[in-house]
């Protein structure tokens, strides 16, 4: 179906800006998975694009999922010019948005993240999903590759310690299987914290094993759509040491704080920092 975005909406740069592991370029489009769910995206001229699923399926899980009712060209309006870097950051990275991502999917996405480069938590991962090996059918995947649904808390749990080595995730296989014992077990109610404050859904996170503060942010960000959440890698670090010496204007972005991360990410890791 035919769908108009009069917004910042550029599908390369969502892709590309280090928030979604299963985003992929694909012949003339962009493959899609999340969970259980595969989308196959293209865009046909300057505000238009083809979706390939049903209207019921875009209306009832990705519009969400693209956050089309949040005006993202009103949020970089907030941005004051004389912060030239953040400025210009957001210019270069208009079209980013922030995903509205699943908690389950998130939080093993970004723990398998630690250490590794974007390619290697994506082969991680889709080596993950091919071990469970539960397949969705969709004819349009340009690049032919099977597409196989995010694996449950309890196919995960199942897992060999041999299975998971096999997906590449070194030390991080320990990590990967106690939060997928902790969300079958209720010791992790990842669904039921999205009614907690951000400071209570930061201290059950870091309860969790191998979840640290980076990792906990990205899960606020990124899994519960807190758009003031404000991870910091190794990027941002050097962000806020360089351009920001005397200190980030936290208070002047809130609610969007998160919004202005991504657009600092995006931009210094595309351009590099002198």
């Amino acid at each position: 179906m035919k769908i108009k975005i009069d917004d910042d909406f550029d599908l390369e740069k969502i892709a590309d800006s280090g928030q979604c592991f299963r985003f992929n370029k694909s012949g003339d489009g962009y493959s899609v998975t999340a969970l259980d769910k595969h989308l196959f995206i293209k865009q046909i001229s300057d505000n238009e694009f083809d979706f390939d699923c049903s209207k019921k399926d875009y209306e009832e899980f990705w519009r969400s999922y693209f956050d089309l009712d949040v005006s993202y060209k009103k949020i970089r309006g907030m941005i004051d010019k004389n912060d030239e870097y953040l400025f210009e950051a957001a210019e270069y990275g208009k079209g980013i948005r922030i995903l509205k991502q699943d908690p389950w999917e998130m939080l093993i996405s970004f723990i398998i993240s630690q250490r590794k480069n974007i390619p290697a938590i994506k082969a991680s991962i889709e080596k993950l999903c091919a071990v469970v090996g539960r397949e969705i059918k969709t004819e349009k995947n340009a690049n032919g590759d099977n597409i196989y649904a995010f694996p449950k808390p309890g196919e995960m749990a199942k897992l060999s310690d041999k299975e998971l080595s096999s997906c590449g995730l070194g030390y991080r296989d320990k990590y990967v299987k106690k939060a997928a014992n902790d969300v079958l077990s209720g010791e992790a109610e990842l669904y039921k914290w999205q009614d907690l404050s951000d400071d209570d859904l930061m201290e059950r996170l870091l309860k969790l094993f191998g979840v640290g503060v980076k990792v906990a942010n990205c899960e606020i960000l990124f899994g519960y759509h807190r758009l003031d959440a404000f991870p910091k890698d190794v990027w941002i670090n050097r962000v806020l040491e360089l351009k920001y010496p005397e200190g980030f204007n936290f208070d002047k972005y809130k609610p969007y704080n998160g919004v202005m991360q991504q657009y600092l990410f995006f931009y210094s890791r595309s351009n590099g920092l002198a």
